[in-house]
């Protein structure tokens, strides 16, 4: 039986560039597979979550299926981290909050919004993660620097509450 920490990811609402920045630890991944086992990544391309210790979740929620995928991640995590802008405060997916929405829509399919039960439900705003269920921590960039999710995941492999200093935290 193996001692490895459990890990998961999942991406809602943005554009998977917290994802790409985890996988540009490069190498490091063969020293970080030595300590983690992955469950729901890119990685695994598993696309279900089964009981883990640590989750990664990069996104905002702009529509209820994030909602429901959130709610299922938090509960299969021990836990949970907000990673980028997206997930911590909306990010850019946000910037159509000062809008209304069915008007938005409106102006996007002017030959009449898509209306089809496949098409998950749009919330009214696009809302960070933390409104909706607990955050454990929070790695903040947009997005996280490869170096950034290297010194943070190696801080909570080694039992250490994750602290960036001033030249990991950047937001290009």
């Amino acid at each position: 039986m193996t001692n490895k920490l459990r890990v998961a990811t999942v991406s809602l609402a943005g554009c998977f560039g917290c994802h790409m920045s985890f996988l540009d630890i490069d190498e490091r991944l063969l020293e970080l597979i030595e300590h983690v086992e992955f469950d729901r990544s890119p990685l695994t391309d598993i696309k279900t979550v089964g009981p883990c210790d640590l989750g990664l979740i990069e996104g905002g929620l702009c529509n209820a299926e994030n909602v429901e995928v959130l709610r299922e991640f938090r509960a299969a995590c021990k836990t949970l981290v907000a990673v980028g802008a997206c997930a911590i405060n909306g990010g850019l997916p946000a910037q159509r909050n000062r809008l209304p929405l069915r008007p938005l829509l409106e102006s996007v399919y002017p030959q009449g919004v898509p209306n089809d039960p496949e098409l998950p439900l749009l919330l009214n705003q696009v809302r960070p993660i933390h409104e909706v269920v607990h955050i454990d921590y929070s790695l903040p960039g947009c997005p996280p620097s490869a170096d950034a999710f290297w010194q943070f995941l190696t801080d909570l492999m080694a039992g250490r509450t994750p602290h960036l200093g001033h030249g990991l935290m950047h937001y290009d």
